[in-house]
C-alpha cells in the first residue's frame, strides 16, 4: 500500500551547478523538496520507488544503483539511484534529477528503485501502473518527478498558450488536495499539447494511492522559467 508520496519538478536546473549565476531562482523550490523527502523518510517505507516520464526506450523498471547523466547539458554531472549494482540503462533525466535529490538528502531510509513511465501512456494505463507499483510491499512510497506546462509565458520553451495557466492552476490544486479523481481527469491530449511533462507521473499516483486515504498538502508553485513546477507531499 502507498503510505506516503513527494511530487517534485523534474527540470534539470534544480542542480546548481547547471544554472551558474542564476541558481538562487529555484532555492525555494530545492527548499521544498528537501520538506517534501522529508516526510517520505518518516512515513517508514519498505520501498521507495521514483517515477518520472521516459521516451520509447526508457520507461519500465530501474533497479537500486542504475546511473544517470548530465553530460547532455554541459556539465560533467553523473548520479547514482542509491548504492547498488549500475544497470544496463541509463535512467531518464526525470529520475536523475530525483536521485539527484535523493543524494542530496542523504536518503538511506529504504530501498530505492526507478520506473520510467512513457510520457504517451492513457490514464488507465497510468493508474494500472500504480496500481501495481502500490502492490509491490506493505509499505510503498513514490517521489513522483514531472513538470506542469511549458506554455506559460511567451519566452517559455513551447511559446504561450492561453489554456496553460488553467491546465497548471487545476493540477496544482489537486496535487495539493491529494484529489485522485482530479488527476485520473487531466485530459492526456491537452497536457501534451501543452508540453505538461508531468500528466502521465501524476496519474500513475493516482493510482497508486486508490484507498490510501493519502491527505496533500502543496508546498511549492511556480513558473520561473515559463513552465509550471510544483512540490507537494502526501501522507
Amino acid at each position: 500500500m502507498l503510505v506516503a508520496a513527494a511530487v517534485c519538478p523534474a527540470p534539470p536546473m534544480l542542480l546548481p551547478e547547471l544554472v551558474t549565476g542564476a541558481a538562487a531562482e529555484l532555492a525555494d523550490a530545492r527548499t521544498a523538496c528537501s520538506d517534501a523527502l522529508s516526510v517520505l523518510a518518516a512515513s517508514r517505507p519498505d520501498l521507495l520507488v521514483v517515477v518520472g516520464a521516459g521516451d520509447a526506450d526508457h520507461h519500465g523498471a530501474y533497479p537500486q544503483g542504475a546511473r544517470g547523466t548530465f553530460r547532455g547539458f554541459g556539465v560533467a554531472a553523473d548520479v547514482r539511484l542509491g548504492e547498488g549494482e549500475e544497470g544496463p540503462r541509463l535512467l531518464p533525466t526525470p529520475i536523475a534529477v530525483g536521485a539527484w535529490l535523493l543524494g542530496r538528502a542523504g536518503w538511506g531510509a529504504a530501498p530505492l528503485e526507478g520506473f520510467g513511465v512513457a510520457g504517451q501512456l492513457d490514464t488507465e494505463g497510468c493508474l494500472e501502473a500504480g496500481r501495481e507499483l502500490a502492490a509491490r510491499e506493505d509499505r510503498v512510497a513514490l517521489l513522483v518527478m514531472g513538470d506542469g506546462s511549458a506554455c506559460r509565458t511567451l519566452k517559455a520553451p513551447g511559446y504561450l498558450d492561453e489554456r496553460a495557466a488553467g491546465f497548471d492552476a487545476e493540477a496544482a490544486r489537486a496535487l495539493g488536495a491529494a484529489d485522485l479523481s482530479a488527476l485520473a481527469a487531466l485530459d492526456a491530449g491537452l497536457a501534451a499539447e501543452l508540453q505538461a511533462a508531468g500528466r502521465a507521473p501524476w496519474q500513475v499516483l493516482a493510482g497508486a494511492a486508490e484507498g490510501a486515504g493519502l491527505e496533500g498538502r502543496l508546498l511549492y508553485e511556480d513558473a520561473p522559467y515559463g513552465v509550471g513546477y510544483f512540490v507537494a507531499a502526501w501522507s
